[in-house]
């Protein structure tokens, strides 16, 4: 039997312990219905034997603290909430315990913003990660030594998992119970709880909003004028000559603050901008493309597909008020 350990850390999002804790138990009832034994013994582990979340609406006992002498299997680290440098701080003894379990042989799986956690490790010093995506640029402000993978709903990489925002953290569940248990459990327990199975990526989702908690004035200004002319042809050249810059100097300065290049930049602008019409007007996709700058439309559906995951009919299709309802 896997003795899995879901943490309780203070500031945590109650669902983000419950969710796991659910899917889990799940599957040894599934089991144990099959005239199978149970796979998995789950239990909440804390610094205290008692912590308060939700500014005290909500009580967790967890069965074990870090004080306590045991090996886990698998740590789940849920999704904190707040000021995130302030939740590394309050919950920093839980860290030598995560670095020690996983030195000892355990998988460690962050949830949505959990990654802030896990990252505080140094465990994924050269690693991938997912996280929510509002918290891309604090996350790479925090850890520039990981790679961020915002767009990503899983990843796993040497014993080490993470997962995307909010409760885009179950499909990473089912894919460990789905390692751990096998296909048709897995299945089973998507079935039961009704989720999508497979999910793979949170693109759909992102909302972009230009990294701007920089202190390069010139840059600032400069994703400025894209957001208020994206539908006109900027060129990168056009922007170095208007701020007064070398081409290669603001190319540098430019990826260093926001995280994109230029072109990314201005990529990203136009396809926000085509999302939010093709969620709410009438137009057209080729009307769409037109407005937010783009002539191309091979070039148009590339790019839109690339960002977001989706084709701009099949966005359109899942996400606009008429079609949904």
């Amino acid at each position: 039997m896997k003795h899995l350990s879901i943490l309780v850390p203070e500031g945590a999002i109650l669902g983000a312990i419950e969710g796991p804790h659910k899917l889990f138990s799940e599957v040894n009832d599934l089991l144990v219905n099959m005239g199978r034994d149970p796979l998995f013994k789950v239990q909440l582990v804390g610094l205290s034997p008692q912590t308060r979340l939700s500014k005290g609406l909500f009580t967790v006992h967890p069965e074990l603290t870090v004080k306590d002498n045991f090996k886990t299997d698998l740590v789940v680290i849920p999704a904190v909430h707040g000021n995130l440098e302030e939740a590394i701080e309050i919950n920093r003894p839980f860290l030598p315990w995560i670095i020690a379990q996983y030195k000892a042989g355990a998988e460690i799986a962050s949830l949505c913003l959990g990654a802030f956690l896990l990252a505080s490790t140094g465990l994924l010093h050269g690693k991938k990660c997912a996280t929510h995506w509002l918290g891309a640029n604090e996350f790479r402000r925090m850890f520039p030594d990981v790679t961020l993978v915002p767009e990503k709903i899983i990843t796993d990489e040497q014993g080490i998992y993470s997962s995307g925002g909010a409760y885009s953290y179950l499909n990473l569940i089912l894919y460990i119970i789905e390692k751990h248990a096998g296909r048709d459990i897995a299945i089973l327990c998507s079935k039961v709880f009704e989720i999508e199975i497979d999910r793979g990526s949170q693109s759909p989702f992102i909302m972009f909003n230009g990294q701007k908690e920089h202190e390069d004035e010139p840059i600032r200004q400069a994703q400025l004028f894209i957001e208020k002319n994206f539908s006109d042809r900027i060129t990168v050249d056009q922007l170095a000559s208007m701020f007064a810059m070398g081409r290669r100097n603001l190319e540098r300065r430019f990826k260093k603050a926001t995280s994109n290049t230029v072109v990314e930049y201005i990529q990203r602008v136009k396809i926000e901008a085509a999302k939010m019409s093709l969620e709410s007007s009438r137009e057209n996709v080729n009307e769409v493309m037109y407005k937010v700058g783009y002539s191309d439309t091979k070039a148009f559906r590339t790019t839109f597909k690339k960002l977001t995951g989706l084709s701009p009919i099949q966005y359109r299709n899942k996400y606009h008020r008429a079609a949904t309802a």
